[in-house]
């Protein structure tokens, strides 16, 4: 009995501590983020994408098309602003378990087992900078699917930050529709090598 009560105890006692430290990482983002418009902005511009893709009168599509464009310049700016904002953030606050589950203090005490928030910050805008610039020449369709996949692969990082891997990848897939291992596919490989370099995906 006083084995199961120590066990309770102690499983209770790892909850809060989780709970504490997961509302810490999302007051900290999430002081960042205010600012910023990213959000709404993603969302207005993967249903002006399905939209768009959607018109068979490539006429009626234009107009839509040049109406995203600057949704996608002001969405480059400001990601590339936030990874500038979060440069100057003790770099202990901004690391990231590697584990697929939420453990508290892991990155204190597993520092090994972690990687900066920042530079993955920092990969996104780059990232979404490169597919908006269109190097390799893409159709405005598969232009749309990268970028729609960039995006998402960077709102999975916000949710991993403050939660877990796991987390994010359940609520990526419940309010997109969409596994974690499709999104990895979908963006450049430019970004998938230095995303899985980086966190050890």
């Amino acid at each position: 009995m006083d084995v199961l009560f120590g066990l309770i105890l102690m499983l209770v006692g790892f909850q809060v501590l989780k709970r504490s430290e997961e509302r810490q990482r999302i007051l900290l983002l999430g002081g960042f983020l205010r600012k910023y418009q990213l959000e709404p902005r993603m969302a207005q511009l993967t249903d002006g994408y399905l939209r768009a893709l959607g018109e068979s009168d490539p006429e009626r599509a234009d107009p839509i098309w040049r109406m995203l464009a600057g949704t996608e310049a002001a969405l480059q700016q400001e990601l590339s602003q936030l990874a500038n904002d979060l440069k100057d953030v003790w770099g202990e606050r901004l690391r990231v378990s590697r584990w697929p589950v939420g453990v508290p203090m892991a990155t204190r005490f597993f520092p090994q087992a972690s990687f900066d928030f920042r530079a993955l910050v920092l990969l996104h805008a780059q990232a979404l900078e490169r597919v908006l610039r269109n190097d390799e020449g893409l159709s405005r369709k598969d232009c749309a699917f990268r970028t729609t996949a960039e995006l998402l692969l960077f709102q999975h990082s916000c949710h991993w930050f403050c939660r877990s891997r796991a987390v994010a990848s359940a609520r990526l897939l419940a309010l997109h529709k969409t596994a974690y291992a499709q999104v990895l596919a979908g963006v450049s490989p430019a970004t998938r090598d230095a995303y899985r370099a980086l966190t050890g995906v």
